[in-house]
């Protein structure tokens, strides 16, 4: 009786904040403010006082690297904004934000310039205002409009002071006043609305990321001229300036004439240049602002102008962000930045950053499970330190399952396989997801979303399989493609009572399939739109009838591959146990399979040092995911060398190196092999070996890692340095424990040490911290005294003991906090008992103590290696 009680309460309480939820698409005259900050510094709704808040993305396409790429390719802007901001609707976002280029459309005097860049930008506002997103404006960046290429020289006030000029030279501001009073003056022509008057524009932030310098009182003179200029406009919409990019000036802005401040976060860093395989929900635990005690801070509300887990393709980050957003006290928050539909495939927009529906469908599913959590969850309310706060309102996130999940009486997202029941099944609205779970039984790779229309008829959209076929955040370029899509035919089983068995299917979109048969719950569709019907029922409506939101009927985006070629995605294994079978994966996509006189043969050729020349086929998993299991007798001590070969009638495709050609033939010039170190019996078990690897995070990460010679000819050590007066002076070099160490550590269960081999120059002696933290975010450590030339040190496994590990890569803003314990990891908790077989990272840095006085004066550890042996 208790436990229905709890769950009549808790779906009564899910239903009271959709309502709350559904609070931001309420509607004001043109000219008067859709929301206004309380004296505490709350944003509400003008109309009726209630708490608003909005999430949502930045999307740059009318100007610079957006701009100029779209051209290049060929591509109408105005058709790629259709489908983008199709995308945002889709997707439930309703904020929108983004740093204009005013060096694209002003000159050194400030004139607003009403060039093509500032027209797609008012197109671009009109859309998102037809799908009732709304608009948060900072008209300068600051910027100038090259990244990644170079800039180009347009004479702007931007491009002429720059970034730290242009807040204290008297000259730029003045010509920033004119720019402002006639950018919020400009009519939009496609709404007939001023930026000041139209109610979508909601508020402003005046710059982007200011670098001041100067007298404190310079830098509130500057922010209450520019405020005074927007204003003079006749601006009477929140005005927010940026607080977190120059921590001394705080107090300075805070007593400025503003209604609200702007903060960042980039949890993970910025610009590792591959995605980051370990987990990293710790970096999200907590949003600390560290302004409380400024006075006139109080009163401020408070926005997030941009915020990405960067480098990170799992689906779990966003949902998390969203939850330490309200704790911190956010009401607005939009992500750096969504990938256009038509330049998604090579991801050049922001290489670090990468989010797009077609391309990144679960992630894209994780940002709508953070929109819902944001619109839902209390301010300032607090659910614990990591991981007891992976369960918060309506949300689940699971590091383990790669797993977000939003679950209510009317909605059901999930971002992967999942076996969990819908809250309430006969309710339910709205599915969306990828994977399959009780309600959809799906074996492609694409999203796809369930919309209720009425009773027995909803609305399916499902977009295409995507494969992916490089690292997304390494180099990129336009002729690189980085992820496919496929517009494969795909079975899918919709299990929804009031369909039933054997409901009929038409096409909504001209994408979609005509006429698809319908066996019992499960029919075979091509991507598109289509309305699902009950048998007995019918659906009167057509393809303008809107649903969920801001969505019509009959809509649908999605690219087309940018290419056809076969390509092979295989990563190989560092190292593998002899003796043990080895299952290897490689994503292969745009196989032949029509018009040939053979049907296509993949296979992997290779031998271990010494050791027989071998040939065994893949099997096809679906998906463009193959699979070959290596027989344990074929593995040797030693190294294998291998590579998979796509032979179709006459022709060969080989990997690694994309070499077309005979791989038999006597001219052959083709020598590249993918190589796996193959460990005997007892051996030890490398952990960091700093020649060969190339995935290690510093702290702090920016300039980069420094290297010098180890202790052989053949080694490399890193260098971490110190300058011997406290904690200030904190570094470190971390790796993520990969797929194959952590099979060896699963069949192997004997080792009892770690040992360092490492030395200090510039003191006779220091300490190293080793860390090892295990996939629950649990640390612990052990302390190595180095000496003055290389030496082995061992640390028996015992002698670790639980402790805070560093938050790696270093989060952004650097007021974020560098450290990070689970909940329960104290004596008593959880983490008690090291194990080997939960290894997620490993870290060694130069941190011995609150102080951290390791010498008096600057230092250097130089590590070459780390590893495990009995």
């Amino acid at each position: 009786m208790f436990a229905r009680s709890v769950m009549l309460f808790f779906i009564l309480f899910i239903g009271l904040h959709q309502t709350a939820f559904s609070q931001r698409n309420v509607k004001t005259a043109p000219g008067k403010p859709l929301v206004y900050v309380d004296k505490k510094g709350i944003l509400r709704y003008t109309a009726d006082n209630k708490e608003a808040a909005f999430f949502g993305v930045n999307y740059t396409v009318p100007f610079a690297h957006g701009y100029r790429a779209h051209k290049a390719l060929g591509i109408d802007l105005k058709k790629a904004i259709d489908a983008d901001v199709y995308h945002f609707a889709r997707l439930g976002l309703d904020a929108f934000r983004v740093h204009v280029w005013d060096t694209e459309i002003a000159d050194a005097n400030g004139n607003l310039l009403l060039n093509e860049h500032l027209n797609l930008f008012d197109y671009l506002l009109a859309k998102l205002k037809e799908r009732n997103i709304r608009i948060f404006i900072t008209p300068i960046a600051f910027w100038g409009n090259g990244y990644p290429e170079k800039d180009e020289n347009n004479g702007s006030f931007s491009y002429i002071y720059g970034k730290r000029g242009a807040v204290v030279n008297d000259t730029a501001i003045r010509a920033q006043e004119n720019y402002l009073k006639q950018f919020f003056a400009h009519v939009n022509p496609y709404t007939g609305l001023s930026y000041t008057n139209d109610p979508d524009v909601i508020a402003t932030e005046i710059n982007n990321e200011p670098n001041h310098s100067g007298p404190l009182a310079g830098a509130t003179s500057y922010v209450n001229r520019l405020a005074a200029a927007i204003r003079s406009a006749g601006w009477k919409k929140p005005v927010f300036y940026n607080i977190s990019e120059s921590p001394y000036y705080a107090a300075a802005i805070a007593a400025a004439n503003i209604d609200g401040v702007s903060f960042q976060w980039y949890p993970t860093g910025l610009l590792a240049n591959h995605a980051l395989q370990n987990n990293v929900l710790p970096n999200v635990d907590n949003y600390a602002i560290p302004y409380d005690t400024i006075p006139a801070f109080k009163n401020k509300a408070r926005m997030i102008y941009e915020f990405d887990a960067a480098d990170v393709m799992q689906p779990i980050m966003y949902p998390a962000m969203a939850r330490s957003f309200r704790t911190a006290g956010f009401q607005w928050a939009t992500q750096f930045a969504y990938d256009p539909m038509y330049t998604a495939y090579c991801n050049t927009e922001y290489q670090t950053h990468y989010l797009n529906l077609a391309y990144t469908p679960a992630k894209a599913i994780s940002l709508l499970i953070a929109g819902k959590a944001f619109h839902t969850l209390p301010l300032y309310k607090s659910y614990g330190a990591y991981p007891a706060d992976t369960l918060f309102g309506a949300t689940r996130i699971s590091y383990h399952q790669q797993l977000s999940e939003w679950n209510t009486i009317n909605e059901f997202y999930y971002t992967g396989n999942t076996a969990t029941q819908p809250l309430n099944l006969p309710t339910l609205q709205h599915v969306a997801g990828t994977g399959s779970s009780p309600v959809v039984k799906y074996k492609g790779t694409g999203a796809y979303f369930l919309d209720k229309i009425s009773e027995g008829v909803w609305r399916l959209e499902l977009m295409p399989d995507v494969i992916a076929l490089r690292d997304p955040f390494g180099k990129s370029s336009p002729s690189t493609e980085l992820r496919r899509m496929e517009w494969n035919t795909q079975q899918v089983s919709v299990l929804l009572p009031d369909l039933g068995e054997g409901f009929s299917v038409s096409a909504a979109s001209r994408e979609s399939s005509t006429h698809p048969t319908v066996l019992q719950h499960t029919v075979a569709l091509t991507p598109g739109t289509y309305i699902l019907t009950a048998n007995g029922k019918t659906f009167n409506g057509d393809k303008n009838t809107t649903v969920a939101g801001a969505v019509k009927l009959g809509e649908f985006a999605a690219p087309q591959p940018f290419s056809n070629s076969v390509f092979v995605n295989h990563t190989p294994f560092r190292e593998a146990p002899a003796g043990q079978p080895l299952l290897l994966q490689a994503t292969i996509t745009s196989i032949p399979t029509s018009g040939l006189h053979h049907l296509p043969s993949i296979y992997i050729e290779g031998a271990c040092k010494g050791g027989p020349w071998f040939n065994i086929r893949f099997q096809d998993q679906g998906n463009g995911i193959y699979t070959v299991t290596l027989p344990d007798s074929l593995l040797q001590p030693g190294r294998l060398d291998y590579r998979i070969v796509v032979h179709h009638d006459t022709n060969f495709i080989v990997f690694p190196g994309n070499y077309k050609g005979d791989p038999y033939a006597w001219d052959n010039l083709n020598n590249e092999y993918y190589h796996t170190n193959i460990a005997a019996p007892g051996a030890t078990l490398s952990l960091i070996d700093v020649a060969s690897d190339n995935d290690l995070f510093l702290v702090p990460s920016w300039p980069g890692l420094s290297f010098t010679s180890g202790a052989t000819p053949a080694a490399l050590a890193v260098c971490l340095k110190g300058n011997g007066t406290g904690a200030d002076s904190v570094s470190a070099v971390s790796r993520v424990v990969a797929a194959d160490i952590k099979a060896r550590l699963s069949q192997h269960n004997n080792f009892s040490k770690v040992v360092i081999r490492a030395r200090v120059v510039g003191a006779q002696s220091a300490v190293a911290r080793v860390g090892l933290i295990s996939s629950d975010a649990v640390s612990f450590a052990a302390h190595a005294k180095l000496a003055a030339s290389f030496s082995d040190i061992e640390l028996p496994l015992s002698s670790f003991q639980p402790a805070p590990a560093l938050l790696l890569p270093r989060p952004y803003p650097g007021f974020m906090p560098w450290w990070f314990q689970a909940a329960n990891a104290e004596a008593g908790g959880m983490a008690q008992q090291l194990s080997l077989q939960s290894l997620d990272r490993v870290e060694v840095s130069n941190y011995t103590g609150a102080d951290n006085k390791t010498t008096s004066s600057p230092y250097t550890i130089e590590i070459e290696s780390l590893w495990l042996k009995k």
